[in-house]
């Protein structure tokens, strides 16, 4: 139907992660017709909680930058981010260590940063911190307005024409040809901090050694500013999709999507696990292309995007929950330990073998991010990463391969003087574990890896060759990760109304099979 010159949708968005409640509540503030299906009993997607020992873990991401994007979203629909969540900004933005010697925290204030550099490794690595954060400052300048925000391109010469042709000197900044590990080479002689910089292509599954320089901007995003949420990115999807509700749409939890629908070359509704069929003239898949490109959602929702090669999936991880005691080492909130030997580390990983010298991220849930946070008395929250293969649908984890890798962990952790209680109070989520949650994807958490200079066109965009249906998420353009995700939510919203504004007649398409409209008139039964 329409309203005014304005064409009122009816909108089914699969998958209640950030992407697919960003897109859901800026549709339904367009005055849409709003469902959101979720398979699980939370929202969030990865954003959820993990209860351990009496204690609820943050499950998925833990960190929280770019939060303009988050403004820009809740402005949209009348509202104010803080109003929804307590939130504030870290002073450290993390605690880095090699071994038990020492640290190096890289802080909210650059000059600090620079000066802790300087201390660390001497006054040529704080220029070289210097050269390298204005590089990255230059290429987020350059990327964020035609490529971060901008509409998917298929090759790089639309966004060479968005950034401008007389412009070709801020074109070749981005260093898309260049390897990432090489030009840090160019700023840092002392390995630690080539490795420290390095890490921040793993924001996106990705290698060091084969993305390109251009993914340095994801320092300077970082270096805007690290924010701490209480509850974690969970509070901030609850927050999410409680702003999508109050704009009229409904979110369902324990609704499993089986088949997105479609009548004469365009979609028509979705069909859950149930039985129950939910008309709709626009879908939006909130979740890996994979699963559609794999008949997940069915045969004609496969033939709408392209299928990713096991071999360009991004990195997936090992991620141990745990509420224990710990010793040592004066954790922040944000903490990583370095392997010794980091090329060794991606190749183990290349070859399919999660490291067996890895590289290990600690979030330490009830600490602060200032300089100095004391422990909390007893146990405290804490979630680990590392990195490994996303080969969860081929490769079976047994539980003494479990204990190798937990082994593995433990010895990075004591070797920079950090020790946590032995047995461990945890739960461990493997690449199979993950591909559990994510089906079609391996484990990949981060949709197609960003290697080589053509890994950033090739994800999928929000539109699909299937009229009608969309894609969102982490997994699609423009990147992973939390706020990357909620650009590609707007973006979907965006491309949605200007196609709904290019049509002169609402698509209603009758749905075969008895259309149930329950979840269009009496809310939620998730």
């Amino acid at each position: 139907m329409r309203k005014g010159e304005r064409v009122i949708a009816r909108v089914a968005v699969i998958g209640a992660g950030i992407g697919g409640l960003t897109s859901a509540a800026l549709l339904a503030a367009q005055g849409h017709d709003v469902t959101v299906l979720e398979k699980e009993a939370w929202v969030g997607g990865k954003a959820r909680r993990v209860p351990v020992d009496g204690a609820e873990i943050d499950g998925g991401p833990t960190v929280f930058t770019y939060r303009a994007v988050f403004d820009e979203v809740f402005a949209a629909c009348g509202s104010r981010l803080e109003d929804h969540v307590t939130i504030a900004r870290a002073d450290v933005i993390a605690r880095h260590a090699w071994d038990a010697s020492g640290h190096l925290d890289l802080y909210a204030d650059p000059l600090r940063s620079e000066d802790a550099v300087g201390a660390f490794a001497g006054a040529e690595a704080a220029r070289g911190y210097s050269a390298f954060r204005k590089e990255a400052a230059r290429i987020f300048k350059v990327l964020e307005q035609p490529f971060l925000r901008g509409d998917k391109a298929s090759t790089p010469l639309p966004m060479m024409w968005r950034i401008g042709p007389w412009r070709i000197g801020d074109a070749l900044a981005m260093r898309p040809f260049d390897g990432m590990w090489k030009a840090l080479g160019g700023h840092f002689k002392d390995q630690r901090l080539r490795q420290l910089f390095g890490r921040y292509a793993t924001y996106c599954g990705s290698s060091p050694f084969a993305a390109p320089a251009t993914l340095m901007l994801i320092a300077d995003v970082e270096a805007r500013g690290v924010w701490l949420i209480d509850g974690g990115i969970h509070a901030l999807a609850k927050a999410i999709a409680a702003l999508a509700e109050r704009q009229g749409a409904r979110v369902r939890t324990g609704a499993p999507v089986a088949d997105i629908l479609a009548t004469k070359g365009r979609t028509s509704g979705v069909k859950l696990v149930s039985g129950e069929v939910i008309a709709a003239d626009i879908v939006i898949c909130n979740g890996d292309p994979a699963a559609l490109a794999t008949g997940r959602f069915g045969a004609d929702a496969a033939r709408a995007v392209p299928a990713i090669p096991p071999a360009k999936r991004s990195l997936s991880a090992l991620v141990w929950y745990a509420h224990t005691r710990t010793e040592g080492f004066a954790l922040s909130h944000h903490n990583v330990f370095f392997s010794p030997d980091y090329a060794r580390e991606f190749r183990e990983i290349a070859s399919g073998q999660p490291p067996s010298d890895p590289t290990v991220y600690v979030c330490a849930m009830d600490r602060g991010a200032g300089e100095h946070t004391p422990p909390p008395q007893g146990r405290e929250r804490i979630q680990i990463i590392v990195n490994a293969p996303a080969h969860g649908d081929v490769h079976h984890y047994s539980s003494e391969e479990r204990e190798r890798c937990t082994r593995n962990m433990m010895a990075t952790l004591k070797r920079c003087g950090l020790t946590l209680e032995e047995p461990l109070p945890h739960q461990l989520m493997t690449p199979q574990d993950w591909e559990g949650l994510f089906p079609a994807t391996g484990g990949a958490l981060y949709g197609r890896a960003s290697h080589g200079w053509a890994a950033s066109f090739q994800r999928q965009g929000p539109k699909t060759r299937l009229k009608g249906l969309y894609c969102t998420g982490g997994a699609t353009h423009p990147a992973a990760g939390v706020p990357m995700a909620a650009l590609s939510g707007q973006l979907a919203a965006r491309v949605i109304a200007k196609d709904l504004a290019s049509t002169r007649t609402s698509p209603r398409a009758a749905i075969p099979g008895g259309m149930s409209t329950r979840s269009a008139t009496t809310g939620s039964t998730g």
